[in-house]
């Protein structure tokens, strides 16, 4: 899943309902073209970490920003998350 412009209140709707559709193994989301967040988006990444975990499924993020991985040190959830630098780097560890 690929992510284009800031992640914020006003469009997390439609990444949490993506997000829900969603039933493969492995969800990779690319945050290489979101340039920030808002807590409201942070909070909306945090939910789907939770669901994917709960199913027994795997989240990761790709590309995450300098300014993204800012905010998410700030709340510390950071750790919840598998970042990876390229999408081949996180789908081979999918393999």
């Amino acid at each position: 899943m690929r992510l284009i412009g800031p992640l914020l209140i006003s469009n997390l709707f439609d990444f949490q309902a993506r997000v829900r559709a969603d039933a493969s193994r492995y969800l990779i989301i690319d945050l290489s073209r979101v340039p920030y967040m808002d807590s409201a988006g942070l909070g909306a990444r945090v939910g789907a970490y939770v669901t994917h975990q709960k199913d027994g499924r795997t989240l990761s993020l790709v590309g995450v920003s300098d300014r993204v991985r800012s905010a998410m040190e700030v709340a510390h959830v950071e750790p919840f998350f598998r970042m990876f630098e390229s999408l081949a780097d996180a789908q081979k560890a999918c393999a």
